[in-house]
């Protein structure tokens, strides 16, 4: 017997209540207002949330309750989901109803390694005294100036080797934006120096998408972003699938100690820009999405122009072009995590498989990229794959981009052979250890690629050599440790970063990173219960963030035994 039977009479009066009454927050038109104006004439999809979510944060420097309702209604979602995603990203200030809104300015300070070996927490000890109650001052994970340690933002305006003075000065003169950089290689020069003549060629038949694909095979490019997966062979494999395929390339390295893909795109964006036309080609994608970190204004800037002018001055018929603006989440440098945000949702990695080869952005065929990869077609298949493979050292092949902070004379990005070793990338490229500064420990690969001692300086870097050590080179992300650091204060660092940017959607990762941080607080680790949350993170978590978040510990433990009081291990 149904409800209705038993007593039809109740069942009618909350049909009553409930047609008096709308369900849910009920939407401010002063906000909708806004928010439409906001928008214009833009697209209401849902795969541009997040970037209509900038557009308020930008406006009004935080999110309220109002405009997150204004613009469910606006995009036709239920406001969880607005919610679900603006709670998720770091860089958006939601405000709740009654709760204070954040001051007009905020001035971000880095406090990952770099820029804590360079005195980051004394720098936000003065701000937080200096600055007025006008200014929010926040403590952020890497900003990706690691090179130019310790780095403030304020509002979005980079001040590098920030000191307590500078960050104020310009604070009181608003400086707010970055300017941009007056050195990048425009359309005309790249044009003039032989850019885009190998699109020309494979655009009018006179090279081959196979050609090019067995230049790439015989060669050892490799992804470039850290997984290291040989480039032919993935374009091989997108070739295969059904159409339409589609491009996900991903400029969110938020690792701490990379910076290279900043580097090379506001230096030379027509580059990577050729490469990613090249690959659209050969493989036949006709929509490309570049996903760019909100660190890095300028960069989206500069690519902003550059495709512009691509589109307004080459005469070529170009794929669809699409800019897509991170919102502060290191999860988002995974693959299908990033292409979760592109889609306007959560950055929460994926069960695998199916691969994003096979099922990636909104379910298509996707090539997913390093944007620094792509950068490198252009050379690759113009000089040919002899020429890149001649470049390596001690055995290995190739060149590397190695983002160099910490205790040197000149950190930076250095471009040396593959298999390059510690010892030879500091004397030969990074001017030798700074004045009073001996050479102790490195990160091979950034924070999640381990730690190693100045004992193990002379193991050739490039993919596969430092495995055997329980370390990695990832995207070469190198942090150089001397005599003043220690490694227990590094590794403790590390996991700080991992545990505030954990997704959350794994037990193992989002528990292990927090007790970690917990433990490793102490004076004395508990190095069996450190042991065991690692094996539980590595072998139980969803993706590569929970999966080598223990690295710096298991470094410790292994490579720096003194500084925890322990027996040293044998280090092979």
């Amino acid at each position: 017997m149904s409800i209705t039977e038993k007593n039809p009479q109740t069942v009618d009066n909350r049909r009553k209540r409930r047609r008096g009454k709308t369900k849910g927050r009920i939407v401010d038109i002063n906000a909708l207002l806004q928010v439409q104006s906001l928008l214009g004439d833009e697209s209401r999809a849902k795969d541009l949330l997040i970037e209509h979510l900038h557009k308020i944060q930008d406006k009004f420097g935080h999110l309220s309750a109002a405009h997150l309702v204004a613009l469910a209604s606006e995009m036709r979602l239920a406001p969880t989901e607005v919610y679900e995603a603006a709670s998720f990203y770091h860089h958006f200030d939601v405000v709740k109803e009654n709760d204070r809104v954040p001051p007009p300015l905020t001035v971000r300070v880095c406090e990952s390694v770099s820029c804590e070996m360079a005195g980051a927490q004394e720098l936000i000890s003065a701000l937080e005294s200096s600055l007025g109650n006008e200014v929010r001052v926040q403590r952020v994970p890497c900003v990706g100036r690691c090179d130019m340690a310790p780095v403030a933002v304020v509002g979005q305006n980079t001040i590098d080797r920030a000191q307590n003075e500078s960050v104020k000065a310009a604070v009181d003169a608003g400086e707010i934006s970055q300017s941009m950089p007056d050195n990048s290689i425009d359309y005309a020069a790249y044009k003039a120096d032989g850019g885009y003549r190998i699109y020309h060629r494979l655009l009018a038949g006179k090279i081959s998408g196979d050609e090019i694909i067995e230049v790439l095979n015989g060669t050892a490019l490799r992804g470039l972003g850290g997984a290291g997966f040989p480039v032919g062979r993935k374009w091989g494999i997108l070739r295969e699938q059904a159409a339409p395929r589609l491009m996900a390339i991903n400029i969110d390295e938020g690792e701490p100690g990379t910076f290279k893909d900043r580097y090379y795109m506001l230096k030379d964006p027509h580059r990577f820009l050729e490469g990613m036309l090249i690959a659209a080609s050969v493989i036949g994608i006709d929509h490309c999405y570049i996903y760019v970190r909100d660190e890095y204004p300028s960069v989206s800037a500069i690519l902003r122009l550059a495709i512009e002018a691509l589109q307004s001055e080459s005469g070529y018929d170009l794929p669809r072009i699409e800019l897509r603006r991170g919102a502060g989440a290191y999860i988002c440098g995974e693959e299908s995590a990033m292409i979760e945000s592109i889609e306007g949702k959560r950055g929460m990695p994926r069960l695998r498989p199916p691969y994003v080869a096979e099922v990636g952005l909104f379910g298509r065929p996707t090539l997913e990229h390093n944007c620094e990869t792509l950068w490198w077609v252009r050379d690759v298949v113009d000089k040919g794959s002899e020429w890149f493979d001649s470049q390596g050292r001690n055995g290995r092949k190739g060149l590397r981009s190695f983002s160099v902070s910490g205790r040197v004379n000149k950190p930076g990005v250095h471009l040396a052979p593959a298999g390059i070793t510690m010892r030879e990338l500091i004397e030969e490229y990074c001017g030798g250890m700074r004045d009073g500064h001996e050479f102790y420990g490195y990160f091979p690969g950034g924070a999640s690629g381990g730690i190693l001692p100045a004992s193990l300086g002379d193991i050739p870097l490039d993919f596969d050599t430092l495995q055997p050590y329980d370390c990695f080179i990832g995207s070469a992300a190198v942090i150089v440790l001397s005599d003043a650091d220690t490694a227990k204060q590094a590794a403790l660092n590390s996991l700080k970063f991992f545990a505030h940017e954990s997704c959350g959607q794994c037990t193992p990762c989002r528990v292990g990173t927090e007790k970690a941080v917990s433990i490793m607080q102490t004076d004395n680790w508990d190095i069996e219960a450190l042991r065991d949350l690692s094996s539980v993170m590595i072998d139980a978590s969803i993706c590569g963030l929970g999966q080598a978040a223990p690295n710096p510990i298991l470094s410790v433990i292994k490579y720096f035994p003194h500084e925890l009081g322990l027996e040293p291990e044998d280090e092979k």
